[in-house]
């Protein structure tokens, strides 16, 4: 229930993902936007999962076709694939039993960042409320433009705290995500920590 920075936690990995993740009604939800449209209301919220295809999420509602900040191409050097005037929820895992404050603290996959200071012994012993209390993920949304005045030099370090980014956030147990989990195939990471901007942000 506080921030990871008040903790032993440190952010091991940063990834994104292609559309929300989560739900926030109003903010990325079936009535948001994007250049190819978005993804219909699930059946729980109804979002089946593809079999090959990237899994893609909800939509936020900034996107505006007649406005070039959300057309116009930009060059990318790093995040291949990435598309301006998408939405994509960015993930920062984070670990008290990560490398943290070393110069391998980011690890990829972020599996083997979260628990890479625990020798098998140790790991084997962990309980639920060790996992929980030793690992979680920032959650926090964006529609992607090409205007240098949304610009944020650091995006590494965790979930940006700035004016209204990140201070509405909810907090829940659950567990790590991907297009490898689902309903019939849980992750053997859980429970964990989650606090997610419940805000889209441009």
């Amino acid at each position: 229930t506080k921030p990871y920075f008040q903790s032993s936690m440190c952010p091991v990995n940063v990834h994104w993902h292609l559309g929300s993740e989560h739900y926030s009604v109003g903010e990325f939800d079936e009535n948001g936007a994007g250049p190819h449209g978005n993804q219909p209301r699930p059946d729980w919220a109804n979002r089946d999962l593809a079999e090959t295809e990237i899994r893609d999420g909800f939509r936020c509602h900034h996107y505006d076709a007649t406005d070039a900040k959300f057309t116009a191409p930009y060059d990318w050097k790093h995040c291949v694939g990435m598309e301006v005037g998408e939405t994509y929820e960015v993930h920062w895992p984070h670990s008290s039993a990560g490398a943290c404050g070393t110069v391998n603290q980011y690890q990829s996959p972020f599996y083997d960042g979260v628990f890479c200071n625990l020798d098998m012994a140790t790991f084997s012993t962990l309980g639920a409320q060790d996992i929980a209390s030793n690992v979680g993920v920032h959650g926090q949304v964006f529609t992607i433009v090409n205007d240098e005045s949304y610009f944020y030099s650091d995006m590494i370090r965790g979930m940006v705290t700035d004016g209204e980014m990140g201070s509405d956030v909810t907090y829940y147990t659950g567990s790590t995500t991907g297009t490898s989990r689902d309903n019939e195939m849980c992750s053997q990471y859980a429970p964990i920590t989650w606090q997610v901007d419940r805000k889209c942000h441009m």
